[in-house]
């Protein structure tokens, strides 16, 4: 089933209750929803156009606060609306030019995945089992994925790889997305509740871990779905590489650390329901943090298109950030 938009609020929409999700895909959806606002502009003014962009990007603004690459996309779609008011172009020549900006994004963004993929690839086992968390494929992203194009990759390259699928409690987007993709993908894969990892490591059966991001701070402490910080733990104790694969877009060098990164707080029907049946007690407490933040001491390696990343990571996340973004 496809979801349409027509409008930048259901654009909106559908970010915020994660029809769209993963830091790629909604930098993606976000730039799509501002071009998107844009065409449908009735200004006729530059004025009313500028007035009418602002509150297209507000209203996107105000979706989610964690995954930067929502706000990388409005700055990036701002930049080039400013450029082209102040060349004074005509207001279809900028509407036609921000379509083409955001067909642009999400063609750098498969480019990119592509990229990590082979990047990260040479770092998968050989064989054996690979653990992944939450969703980070081709749904997540503009396609092909971040950790999961990292295992594609490295599948793609003879590499015999089992994956291990956290179900990724409370919207199970391992059990329900991750899963589906490696299936079609014809990838072996198994899907472990989230409490089962630790077990999972302890028998010899996972022998790295790749999972996605939505925030990484310039320290390389780093913001994923809820779980992923527990796993980086356990992977430490047991002697397992943790890896993250992200694009250098979701790379956020003004925040110094993990610690100033906002954590989104979602509703609690996600915990009390699964399928729409309530599982707990009425008036139980509940928390529902989207995110956490997994230290950088944690993470062997982050892996971008630009390259991977290693400890110190205020210096490497800072040099591919500012190295040429030509793909390798």
């Amino acid at each position: 089933m496809y979801v349409t938009c027509t409008t930048h609020q259901q654009v909106a929409d559908v970010i915020r209750n994660m029809v769209v999700r993963g830091a790629p895909a909604i930098g993606v959806a976000a730039a799509m929803g501002i071009a998107l606002g844009v065409k449908n502009s009735k200004a006729e003014t530059d004025a009313d156009l500028k007035k009418d962009f602002d509150q297209i990007c507000e209203t996107i603004r105000q979706t989610r606060p964690t995954a930067v690459n929502l706000f990388w996309a409005i700055r990036r779609m701002t930049e080039k609306f400013e450029t082209l008011r102040a060349c004074v172009r005509p207001i279809a020549q900028i509407k036609q030019t921000l379509i083409e900006e955001a067909r642009r994004m999400h063609a750098e963004d498969i480019a990119a995945n592509q990229a990590m993929g082979r990047h990260g690839a040479t770092l998968m086992p050989s064989s054996g089992g690979v653990l992944t968390h939450c969703n980070a494929g081709a749904l997540a992203t503009a396609g092909y994925g971040t950790a999961l194009g990292v295992i594609r990759a490295a599948v793609e390259a003879g590499k015999k790889i089992h994956v291990y699928a956290d179900e990724t409690r409370p919207f199970l987007q391992g059990s329900r997305l991750t899963a589906w993709e490696l299936m079609k993908d014809g990838i072996p894969t198994t899907v472990i509740s989230d409490n089962m990892a630790g077990v999972m490591m302890q028998q010899g059966k996972i022998g790295a871990i790749v999972v996605g991001a939505d925030r990484i701070a310039a320290n390389g402490d780093v913001a994923n779905k809820i779980g992923t910080y527990t796993v980086a733990v356990l992977a430490k104790e047991h002697g397992i590489p943790f890896y993250v694969a992200a694009p250098i877009s979701t790379v956020d060098l003004a925040t110094p650390d993990g610690g100033k990164i906002p954590i989104e707080q979602r509703t609690a029907r996600e915990v009390t329901h699964i399928a729409g049946k309530q599982m707990v007690p009425d008036g139980v407490q509940v928390e529902n943090p989207a995110f956490d933040v997994t230290p950088a001491k944690y993470v062997a390696a982050i892996i971008t298109e630009r390259g991977i990343a290693r400890a110190p990571y205020t210096e490497s996340l800072r040099q591919l950030s500012e190295a040429s973004s030509k793909l390798t």
